[in-house]
């Protein structure tokens, strides 16, 4: 959810532009919000399946603008990669391919071998599928942009179920479900303030060629509300079921989601200029597609990771 571009239809205002981009976000944050509080095997199969679902839908999208930009690619090959990838990736740290297959116990350094390993053979796999098209585009665009659609999308969203899946230390005060709405909050909120803020002061902007209606102040709204909410969360949840999360941690880690959301709308706005489209798509309304309602969310990801990694759980 980014701040108003020039986009909207002229019957179409600011207000109604706004309602539409909200409600699309609330149903998203709904049915993440039931997910988890349905709790064990339903938690874990309907997470599963909502972030496998956005993955095909976004790496349909993707491809789609590929197209529109008059590139090549491989659609099947790269949306069978991205499948393969997240669903890997899924049965390993939800701990199924453990009990189905006798392995031990998901680790962060076991998810990332798997991670490396499958991009591997997938970059391998793509490149033999070149050696046989004939005739066909050079290999580095058709290579390129079939692997950029699975890390942009696929790896991306592998690190959504690593904050949800997160292998915390035995009776460490840590609920997956509480960070991964923590992460969503925090991220779509800075989205909101973004929108918000602009909307109503916006006069200065950012970067006009790449999107026209986002201002420095409505940055400034994006890091406002990005960091209330992490704040409320940290006092309330920080000790009980974020692992230790302080408020110093909250108010450092706000901002940078904050920054992280609007750099990612940025990226995908480029993509979108890049292919001609207004919208990536028409999944939700008001919003366009799901890698609109996801951009942020792609590029937070590991910024959310890492911060569990190297600040609240570095043994």
């Amino acid at each position: 959810m980014s701040e108003p571009d020039n986009y909207p239809k002229k019957n179409d205002s600011k207000a109604t532009v706004f309602v539409r981009r909200l409600s699309s976000t609330v149903v998203l944050l709904g049915v993440v919000l039931g997910g988890l509080l349905c709790g064990g095997a339903v938690s874990v199969s309907l997470v599963g399946g909502l972030i496998m679902l956005l993955n095909i839908v976004g790496l349909l999208e993707f491809y789609g603008m590929v197209k529109e930009n008059q590139l090549p690619r491989f659609k099947w090959l790269g949306i069978a990669g991205g499948v393969l990838l997240l669903g890997a990736v899924f049965l390993y740290l939800s701990g199924l391919a453990a009990k189905l297959l006798g392995l031990n116990p998901p680790t962060i350094a076991g998810v990332a071998e798997l991670e490396i390993a499958l991009l591997a053979v997938f970059l391998v796999v793509v490149s033999v599928r070149r050696v046989f098209v004939h005739p066909a585009p050079p290999s580095f665009s058709i290579n390129g942009g079939t692997v950029l659609g699975v890390l942009y999308v696929s790896w991306l969203l592998c690190f959504v179920l690593k904050i949800f899946f997160y292998p915390v230390p035995e009776n460490a005060a840590f609920d997956g479900g509480v960070c991964l709405l923590f992460f969503i909050l925090a991220t779509k909120c800075s989205d909101i303030g973004a929108y918000l803020l602009g909307s109503l002061i916006g006069r200065h902007k950012m970067i006009p060629k790449v999107s026209p209606g986002k201002t420095w102040e409505g940055f400034a709204g994006a890091i406002v509300l990005s960091t209330a909410v992490a704040l409320v969360f940290a006092h309330y949840f920080g000790e009980t079921k974020l692992g230790g999360m302080t408020l110093l941690h909250a108010a450092l880690l706000g901002p940078l989601l904050a920054v992280g959301a609007v750099v990612g709308d940025l990226v995908e706005s480029v993509f979108k200029r890049d292919s001609g489209v207004k919208d990536s798509g028409a999944f939700f309304p008001g919003i366009g597609g799901i890698l609109d309602l996801l951009d942020s969310l792609l590029f937070n990801a590991p910024l959310m990771f890492l911060y569990l990694r190297l600040f609240l759980f570095n043994d």
